[in-house]
């Protein structure tokens, strides 16, 4: 059985699944295991306190332990994805993208954990046995019938969460679209036709949730396989399905979708044709769900109803419908107060806050995210888009309370704004910050030179990012090399139609570019002989050269070679931006502990007052961009002038500085680095600090200690970089190092598309 997608999304997938290490989970302490006492503590003879505790008062474990955050992700593997019953093993995969999923949405720790069993009697024994372990089971990708059956007797013995995904993620996102379609075309859920093609798990939970809404079962109509869902019919029925079976002599989709205000599609692509289409009532709802192919495509669907609003489960329409939206938030809320199920007021309250959010003005950073146009609350915006980061504020404690109302949390909530404010603090800590520069760059796709074409990291990147919708790259290197490796490498992209390649041994603007380079560094040393020279040989020049005759919008170099050479032929043919006196690069660290940005990592060795001045403003201007308010720490060795050296001393003038051009920015020092990022520490030293929380831009004295953290944090704090950022030239032109990844050239791309079109819209 093999999966509909492309060989080289299928090469794409067994690479990243394998290296640098196999899977995509690994388990860490949280907790120091230094020494003896530590030792002791963690394990035999102290861990018996714990345990005494425990016993005493069963509530406790959710406080020593962390179960109260651990959710089992269970599969038997037989209905995983779209590729059937392939067993438990080859659902592990899977499995282990979901545990991503909750860790990086809600920062929910799981086990997945994969079952050979296939009766509803072996996974319930197996599954309700491991309640001790859990607070809370998302089961996964079980077949129906029985996975209906599985989930109800497991919510009857199971004092925690029980929530099959498959079935109420989808279903309640189903919900929150209908409310909002509903409230623009001014009907009702007690009056509106209902019908649906598919009646599996999730069909048929959509189905239930909209009764639950309102809906009247009389006015729902189902479909599958064998056609209409009638009383009396035999064949691929059950109890669960026969909930609305209909007294009719209808037999197909066609005989039934007369008049109907909803269409809900979970089945095959295709199934309803616009002739169908054209038989709903005003203003429908269709909700073509089927991946990768809706049951009709968006643009078909509005060239025949154009009062239609379309939901799909595509990423590259609006409104897409992904569970992402609500499960990693709905068992948030559900773990805070210790609930011992998920019920249908928790459902409810996820569904109306959901419905709620995309009626809300959309936030700075939702509409950063989509190039600075807010998406209003419309027909294109029936529900809230994956990455917006309100999603974990409105939902969890939406479920929270409910749970709290309806009297199923153990451990109530007292404080909802400390709650709130924690989870805020969450958001960013996620790194969700890229997400939205993600979205920023697929909302206005930009052409990207890439100086080092030939490098395998580019080649993937380029597929991705083509895949994506993120850019349009352009590739610099020697077509024929080009052509093997993505051959070897399993790529399908082509040049010619999914990318273009600027050719340096034989390129028809040779003489335009050797002529432009003299023209804009001829007095930098350049002469026509070097000019002609560095043409054929430097990649770097070719792709600078490009940008500045405006045949690309940005570029990515410095995969290969010096960064200060590179650097050198960028100021010399790119420039610099308006006002701008000097290059300054910042690099983001995302960490466990969140997100920061370090300067000036790769350019100015030792800046002077003005240029850090400079260079502050720079950097805070572009945090801004992504979405974050800077918090900025002059880093130093010393803390508010307990040392004076020149160091010191230019931090000290570069803050008055700085304090002159932006009073409203939030900076302070001179302060050693825990100062900066520990606001206790920052208290206890200088209360009167105009720095509040924790600093997320760290300007660092020099180059040599900026490198060093950078280094540093990438290794042994595990942090991911992105960068560095090339910051005042006068177009997108970055230069990464040797060790970045084919995701970070990805990652430095969508940045630099984001910049490109915030520069197109000025």
């Amino acid at each position: 059985m093999s999966s509909p997608m492309s060989s080289d999304l299928k090469s794409g997938s067994l690479f990243y699944h394998a290296e640098p290490k196999p899977g995509k989970l690994e388990i860490r302490a949280t907790k120091p295991l230094g020494n003896q006492r530590d030792m002791a503590l963690a394990y035999s003879p102290g861990v018996a306190a714990v345990s005494e505790a425990i016993h005493a008062d069963p509530s406790l474990v959710s406080k020593y332990t962390s179960r109260g955050n651990l959710v089992g992700v269970i599969s038997n593997g037989t209905a995983v994805l779209g590729l059937g019953n392939i067993g438990p093993l080859a659902a592990k995969p899977v499995m282990e993208g979901k545990a991503v999923l909750f860790k990086k949405f809600a920062d929910i720790d799981v086990f997945d954990i994969e079952v050979a069993a296939t009766t509803v009697e072996a996974m319930v024994s197996t599954v309700a046995a491991l309640e001790p372990t859990f607070g809370g089971i998302n089961l996964e990708d079980i077949k129906a019938p029985e996975c209906f059956e599985i989930e109800q007797q497991l919510r009857e013995r199971m004092n925690i969460p029980v929530f099959h995904d498959d079935q109420h993620g989808t279903a309640v996102i189903v919900g929150a679209a209908v409310t909002n379609a509903l409230m623009l075309a001014g009907k009702e859920f007690s009056k509106v036709k209902i019908v649906a093609s598919g009646a599996g798990a999730a069909a048929l939970a959509c189905l239930n949730q909209l009764v639950s809404l309102g809906a009247k079962v009389e006015n729902i109509w189902v479909t599958d396989l064998e056609g209409v869902v009638y009383k009396g019919r035999e064949k691929l029925m059950d109890r669960w399905k026969a909930k609305f079976a209909q007294e009719t002599q209808a037999r197909s989709l066609a005989e039934v979708i007369a008049g109907a205000d909803i269409f809900l599609g979970l089945s095959a692509g295709g199934v309803l044709k616009p002739d169908l289409l054209k038989q709903m009532a005003k203003d429908p709802l269709i909700l073509a769900l089927a991946n990768p192919n809706p049951e009709i495509m968006p643009e078909e669907a509005v060239a025949v109803r154009p009062d239609a609003m379309i939901c799909t489960g595509r990423s590259d329409y609006p409104n897409q419908v992904n569970n992402v939206l609500c499960f990693p938030y709905i068992f948030r809320g559900a773990l805070d107060v210790g609930a011992s199920t998920i019920n249908e007021a928790m459902k409810q309250a996820a569904v109306n806050a959901i419905a709620g959010l995309a009626r809300e003005t959309p936030s700075d950073v939702v509409a950063r995210a989509y190039g600075g146009e807010a998406r209003l609350f419309g027909k294109d915006s029936l529900i809230p888009a994956p990455f917006d980061p309100r999603l974990i504020l409105r939902v969890a404690p939406a479920v929270a309370k409910a749970a709290m109302e309806s009297g199923v949390a153990t451990r109530p909530i007292a404080d909802f704004e400390t709650y709130e404010e924690r989870l805020g603090r969450f958001v960013f800590r996620s790194g969700f910050v890229m997400r939205q520069i993600f979205a920023a760059a697929k909302k206005a796709p930009k052409r990207v030179i890439y100086a080092d074409g030939e490098d395998e990291r580019v080649l993937r990147a380029a597929e991705v990012l083509l895949e994506e919708g993120i850019a349009k790259p352009i590739l610099v290197g020697r077509p024929a090399v080009i052509e093997t490796r993505l051959k070897r490498y399993g790529l399908t992209i082509r040049p010619g139609t999914d990318f273009d390649i600027v050719n340096p041994e034989d390129d028809p603007r040779y003489k335009e570019y050797v002529q432009t380079y003299v023209e804009v560094a001829g007095r930098r040393g350049i002469t026509p002989d070097a000019a002609r020279t560095l043409v054929r040989t430097s990649t770097t020049v070719i792709a600078a050269l490009a940008l500045r005759r405006g045949e690309a919008d940005a570029m990515i170099c410095g995969l290969e070679g010096r960064y200060r050479a590179k650097l050198r032929h960028i100021r010399d043919i790119v420039g610099h931006a308006p006002g701008a006196r000097e290059f300054a690069a910042m690099s983001l660290m995302i960490t466990a502990r969140g997100i920061v940005f370090l300067t000036d990592t790769h350019v100015q060795a030792e800046p002077s007052a003005e240029a850090m001045a400079d260079t502050v403003l720079m950097c805070a201007a572009h945090v801004q961009r992504f979405g974050i308010t800077p918090k900025v720490a002059l880093v130093a060795h010393s803390d508010f002038g307990d040392f004076d050296t020149p160091v010191t001393l230019r931090m000290r003038a570069a803050l008055r500085m700085v304090h002159e051009r932006a009073p409203d920015l939030m900076i302070d020092g001179e302060m050693q680095a825990d100062t900066a990022l520990i606001e206790a520490v920052r208290q206890r030293k200088l209360p009167s600090s105009t720095l509040k929380g924790e600093a997320n831009l760290l300007v660092m004295p020099g180059l040599t200690s900026a490198n060093v953290a950078y280094q540093i944090m990438k290794v042994f704090g595990d942090a991911l970089p992105v960068g560095p950022i090339l910051l005042g030239t006068a177009k997108p032109a970055h230069i990464l190092t040797g060790s970045v990844t084919s995701r970070g050239v990805v990652n430095m791309t969508a940045i630099a598309v984001a910049e490109a079109a915030t520069a197109a819209q000025s």
